[in-house]
């Protein structure tokens, strides 16, 4: 079910990892899975991929399981025909992973629109996760005027031209989301060439919408938080976020009655990648006293 493949722009430095790939439900799914020990699932925001927890993972995986996955049309993964890339259509791709992997005892990490469709998971396989660490993301529909005109903006028709033609989110986002640390044109060279045709910026093109969209999928996901409020939970904030601040924080906090919050000051939207020795670090103090 797995080959080693994988384009040849991808630097074996900067992403030091075997690359597998699985078919699941029509589409050949990219992932790693590096290390021994308890495992950590990755999932990952827009416009990103697993590249985005790359020097999380190899930090981690002398302790973990370290499987990061990139969901249909986002890094090396590539969709089946007819994918309409929704934020429920991915949900069922990872519940998918997961069992195809047949994993158990998974701590979820979940960053960005990784924080939705990976709980939507967690809520159809409670039994498979154990833990929960959430970053910088949401899980209900978004009422905040701001995110609001954001998502009528970038998901109107031109915003998604302008996402289309220009590589928006690429090229904008990901350098105003990193406040500690500036990524290095080779590194934003793996974001632009994950996504380097109209075709790939597709997936990319949809989520903006889908912040206002898919409140059918948000709120059922809300709904069926208290269901998985017992699970301890570790949450890693940036406070320097242009998407996400202390209202997020407090309601993960009240969710959550078995939580560790560790802020990260000064970290922007992307936390994985603009403090990752913090973010590594984060985890396996949480984590490890169970683990032993």
């Amino acid at each position: 079910m797995t080959v080693s493949e994988r384009p040849v722009w991808v630097d074996d430095t900067l992403f030091p990892f075997e690359s597998r790939f699985i078919e699941i439900n029509g589409h050949r799914v990219h992932y790693v899975d590096e290390g021994s020990g308890p495992t950590l699932l990755f999932l990952h925001g827009n416009p990103t991929w697993s590249f985005d927890y790359s020097k999380v993972i190899d930090s981690l995986r002398s302790e973990f399981r370290c499987i990061a996955v990139d969901y249909p049309g986002f890094g090396l993964s590539v969709p089946a025909q007819g994918y309409r890339y929704l934020p429920a259509e991915h949900a069922q791709v990872i519940t998918g992973f997961v069992d195809a992997l047949a994993l158990t005892g998974v701590t979820l990490v979940a960053h960005d629109w990784g924080g939705p469709i990976g709980l939507a998971t967690v809520q159809q396989r409670r039994d498979v996760f154990d833990r929960l660490v959430l970053t910088n993301t949401w899980a209900w529909p978004y009422d905040a005027p701001l995110i609001q005109v954001m998502s009528y903006v970038m998901g109107s028709p031109i915003g998604r031209l302008l996402i289309r033609q220009l590589n928006l989110f690429v090229n904008v986002m990901i350098p105003i989301g990193h406040r500690l640390t500036k990524p290095t044109s080779d590194q934003m060279a793996h974001y632009q060439k994950a996504l380097d045709s109209h075709a790939r910026r597709e997936g990319c093109a949809v989520f903006p919408r889908e912040i206002t969209a898919s409140r059918t999928f948000l709120g059922d996901i809300e709904a069926g938080l208290p269901d998985i409020s017992a699970l301890p939970a570790l949450i890693i904030w940036g406070d320097a976020d242009f998407a996400f601040g202390d209202a997020e924080l407090r309601r993960w906090e009240q969710t959550f009655a078995d939580h560790r919050t560790v802020t990260i000051n000064g970290a922007g939207h992307y936390v994985p990648s603009d403090a990752p020795e913090q973010f590594a670090a984060a985890i396996r103090d949480w984590h490890t006293p169970s683990a032993s």
